[in-house]
């Protein structure tokens, strides 16, 4: 997919992990400062970066299968060591709700970019 670079899908995945980190800590009042959200979201940042590596996501990254599978799953289980390794915790709730809100987001836009490309070459 020409149109889709891969600085541009690489940021829409940041974005995601950014927003998921926005969203709990203004849900949870834990402080939107610019440093306590790279607090939190540093763990899954590294792990999505780990993801990337591991799957070569930048020779398909709007693929799904298995890109975006497997960029979701190290984002999730890098994230959730990551924070066990610094007393952070991750409670239950918190893995399910991140790994449904990862899920949706990190795959969902990568269907939403599949569908806009299968309708642009369909109206050519």
């Amino acid at each position: 997919m020409r149109s889709f670079t891969v600085p541009l899908a690489l940021a829409a995945d940041v974005v995601c992990v950014l927003a998921f980190v926005v969203i709990g800590k203004a849900d949870h009042e834990t402080g939107l400062a610019p440093a306590a959200v790279l607090w939190t979201a540093w763990p899954f940042l590294a792990a999505l970066a780990l993801g990337w590596v591991v799957t070569l996501a930048w020779r398909a990254p709007v693929r799904i299968w298995p890109t975006g599978v497997f960029v979701w799953a190290v984002t999730v289980a890098g994230g959730m060591v990551s924070r066990l390794a610094t007393g952070e915790g991750a409670p239950i709730g918190f893995v399910a709700v991140t790994s449904a809100f990862l899920a949706v987001t990190l795959l969902g836009w990568r269907a939403v970019a599949l569908v806009t490309a299968n309708r642009r070459q369909r109206s050519v």
